[in-house]
């Protein structure tokens, strides 16, 4: 009588990085990063492009478990929602904020903004130190004020678990964690800059960018050493060659994202509590995965 073969290992759960974007379309739509973690090994899968809120909604919210990591903020500073007399729990907050049109948002923080000194305009959260990120009330250049506004809606709608914002959720089918991918490029490549949406400025510096950057992230080891992140993405040739060829680094941002993603599920695996995150998080403000809450 034949041996019962051994049972089949549970496959990797699906982990995916978000390039965001507040106003997509086929020009500039959502990407998404499809992967799978294997231990310290992040291999590349399907990449996703969505033009339209509604589709990328839509994506969400099909039947399915995933882990994502999403370049939009969960948040806005404390500071300003006390300041404006907002409502100081998050849900509640981001009901209000959710009902807003875009051009009282811009009104509202163009107004605080004003009546504050030159060199502290903006409100931050903690996590912005650490992740070197925008304000997430800035409003212009990057919308990050509008890419909470459009996105977060569709994260809860989407039944989605906010970490750093929500209570802890040990057994969430959907996962979202706040990702940032200027983040770990900077790991790497300091100040220069790696991508732009203007033709004009993509240059054959920024392409050369892109091209340490991959290697950094194919190898694990930047020029200063390991990357912190401890995790090494695995690329197909034709891939690797996609994300060097696009110059507007959305879809290298994109994977950026599902290597924070996938960090938050390696500390999910070894059962650290809120995949990672620091425990002290201001649940009104959120945090950035991966960033340090000690510098």
């Amino acid at each position: 009588m034949s041996a019962a073969p051994p049972p089949s290992a549970p496959e990797a759960p699906l982990l995916f990085g978000c390039d965001f974007s507040s106003a997509p379309g086929p020009r500039k739509p959502v990407v998404v990063a499809l992967g799978r973690r294997a231990g310290s090994v992040v291999r590349l899968g399907e990449v996703l492009r969505f033009p339209t809120l509604g589709g990328f909604g839509d994506w969400l919210a099909a039947p399915g478990d995933w882990l994502g990591g999403f370049d939009l903020p969960f948040g806005l500073p404390r500071e300003l929602v006390e300041a404006l007399g907002w409502p100081r729990d998050w849900p509640a907050c981001m009901d209000h904020y959710a009902a807003l049109p875009r051009e009282a948002i811009r009104a509202t923080f163009a107004a605080f903004c004003a009546a504050r000194p030159v060199g502290g305009k903006f409100a931050h959260r903690r996590t912005d130190g650490p992740a070197g990120s925008s304000p997430s009330m800035k409003w212009v250049n990057p919308p990050v004020a509008f890419m909470l506004h459009a996105g977060v809606p569709l994260l809860r709608a989407a039944g989605a678990h906010l970490v750093g914002v929500e209570p802890p959720a040990p057994h969430a089918r959907k996962v979202a964690l706040e990702a940032y991918p200027g983040l770990l490029a900077r790991e790497v490549l300091g100040r220069r800059s790696y991508k732009s949406d203007d033709r004009a400025k993509q240059t054959p510096d920024r392409l050369i960018a892109r091209k340490d950057l991959l290697a950094a992230l194919e190898t694990g080891a930047g020029p200063a050493g390991p990357l912190g992140i401890g995790l090494r993405l695995q690329l197909r040739p034709s891939q690797h060659d996609a994300l060097v060829a696009d110059a507007s680094g959305d879809t290298l941002d994109a994977v950026l994202c599902l290597l924070q993603a996938a960090w938050g599920d390696r500390a999910r695996a070894a059962a650290v509590p809120d995949f990672g995150l620091p425990p002290d998080v201001d649940r009104l403000e959120g945090w950035i995965v991966t960033a340090d809450a000690t510098k």
